[in-house]
């Protein structure tokens, strides 16, 4: 563009005759000339200092340059950032993990994922004295974790701590595959009876009936690969007690809009969260809906902040990262970088969210930001569904 200008200057140079040139006053050279020759006033347009025409060309193409230059620049500078940062941050990954739907994992793959939580439950925490790598994480989510919920930061922080989870169990415990997701979807006709539950081939049942109630209206869970788990804390009190659940599938809550738990789950309630066109509804979609059901649905351990005490939790939330995932993937240009709303629960902006904000772990892990984490294959997370 900038050689063409230089070219068409020095051919209207070759062929005009030398005398006209643009007269300096408020009006640009090229308006106030055009309007003295429509006005058959040529002489009004003789300059009465004159310059060589050669010059005057040259000072035209080069205002045509400099125009053209800082019109791209401005025009770069002004893409929206989603733009900017696909086409010059993106850093591809060497190797992209997939994570599958726990039903598609053999046998080996399940014990090798039941062996790591023990391993996580027997490992020391380096955060904190007297506990172990698997309480950090129900401390943390019931802590830092709880100021993410109904807010914009819900689905990274979220994504983040799931990443954490993962390379801790590769890092500490040799776990060699990639966090496995429940697809609640297959099971919504039954949820109270999905394989999820299975003793052999599953995370174990609802809490013994005949038991006493224990914590969060569960009661111990005793069949299953993890009835050995005893977590030291429930929401804020620390009280070692025994994996518990309290099955309410068959109830309507309060979440369901009076209906039972597996209508959140149904192929119809899903798309229409997937549909939704912003940022701000969608996730408040899959809290509201597809998180908070499940979280009261189970109860026991599970209903309060500091559910990751229960297994469950980590493949109940990388199904809602797919969802974000799948909700991203259907339109990427426009939601792949797409952050709005109240990045936290005590933020006092209501539309304040920024990629740049912080996602927060007090030292057990690295702070990221929300930029980081929203491309599962931008180069940092590495893994897709």
């Amino acid at each position: 563009m900038a050689l063409q200008a230089v070219r068409d200057a020095l051919t209207v140079w070759r062929w005009r005759e030398p005398h006209y040139t643009v007269v300096a006053d408020s009006e640009s050279g090229s308006e106030r000339n055009a309007a003295d020759l429509d006005n058959g006033n040529e002489d009004k347009a003789l300059a009465q200092e004159p310059i060589s025409s050669l010059r005057q060309h040259l000072l035209s193409a080069y205002v045509l340059i400099a125009t053209a230059v800082s019109l791209g620049f401005i025009l770069y500078a002004t893409l929206p950032l989603p733009d900017l940062l696909q086409t010059q941050q993106r850093s591809p990954c060497k190797e992209v993990s997939v994570r599958r739907e726990w039903r598609s994992l053999n046998a080996t793959e399940r014990a090798d994922f039941v062996d790591a939580m023990y391993c996580l439950a027997s490992t020391p925490s380096s955060w904190a004295d007297n506990r172990t790598i698997y309480d950090d994480f129900a401390i943390l989510h019931g802590g830092i974790g709880s100021w993410c919920h109904r807010s914009a930061s819900f689905l990274p922080w979220h994504r983040y701590t799931l990443h954490v989870f993962e390379n801790i169990l590769k890092d500490k415990c040799g776990f060699r595959g990639a966090i496995p997701y429940w697809d609640w979807s297959l099971d919504w006709m039954d949820l109270a009876n999905s394989s999820i539950w299975d003793a052999e081939s599953g995370f174990g049942g609802d809490g013994n009936a005949a038991g006493n109630v224990t914590v969060g209206g569960g009661r111990c869970v005793t069949d299953g690969p993890f009835t050995g788990l005893r977590p030291i804390i429930y929401n804020h009190t620390y009280t070692t007690h025994c994996l518990s659940r309290g099955f309410r599938f068959n109830e309507p809550i309060h979440t369901t809009k009076g209906k039972v738990p597996g209508w959140a789950y149904s192929p119809e309630a899903i798309g229409e969260i997937l549909r939704r066109e912003s940022y701000k509804e969608f996730v408040k979609g899959v809290e509201n809906q597809l998180h908070n059901t499940m979280h009261q649905a189970v109860n026991g351990d599970f209903k309060a902040m500091t559910a990751a005490n229960d297994p469950l939790f980590y493949v109940h939330h990388t199904s809602l990262d797919r969802m974000w995932w799948k909700w991203q993937q259907e339109n990427p240009k426009e939601r792949l970088w797409v952050y709005e709303g109240k990045h936290m629960y005590n933020s006092t902006d209501e539309n304040g969210a920024s990629l740049d904000d912080p996602l927060l772990y007090g030292g057990f892990a690295e702070d990221v930001t929300v930029r980081r984490v929203m491309d599962t294959e931008g180069g940092f997370l590495c893994y897709r569904y």
